[in-house]
């Protein structure tokens, strides 16, 4: 079926417009380009969140009279770490990993730099 939309569009041309605010474009721009940054990302949020819940749990575990629990917990936790630490294939493993990051940082780091000043430097104009 075939509509000839010519009449509608004159119609609607025709319709009489309201002129706009006078601050539209300032309100809009003040709205959407020139709002300050939020203080927090949504990451930084959720940190700060799970963290504060954490503390708030561990308040209420030691109110609640399991402080001993908390204390005995956290030694049996350094304990393990102290176990694990002092193991000498533990530190090799971890010195040779540092080395490597180390090593992969120094010498591998700068070279996006590079590239970037050559990619956005000057141009000889055409």
């Amino acid at each position: 079926m075939m509509y000839d939309d010519d009449a509608l569009d004159r119609a609607l041309f025709a319709l009489p417009l309201e002129e706009p605010p006078a601050d539209l474009r300032a309100s809009i721009l003040t709205a959407t380009v020139y709002r300050p940054a939020p203080p927090f990302s949504v990451v930084e949020i959720s940190v700060i969140g799970t963290l504060a819940a954490v503390v708030l749990w561990l308040v209420g575990v030691i109110v609640m009279g399991g402080g001993t629990l908390f204390v005995h917990t956290a030694a049996a936790i350094g304990g393990a770490a102290e176990r694990s630490l002092t193991n000498n294939a533990t530190l090799a493993w971890l010195a040779a990993g540092s080395a490597a990051a180390l090593w992969l940082t120094f010498f591998t780091g700068s070279q996006p730099f590079a590239l970037a000043s050559q990619r956005f430097g000057r141009r000889p104009s055409r």
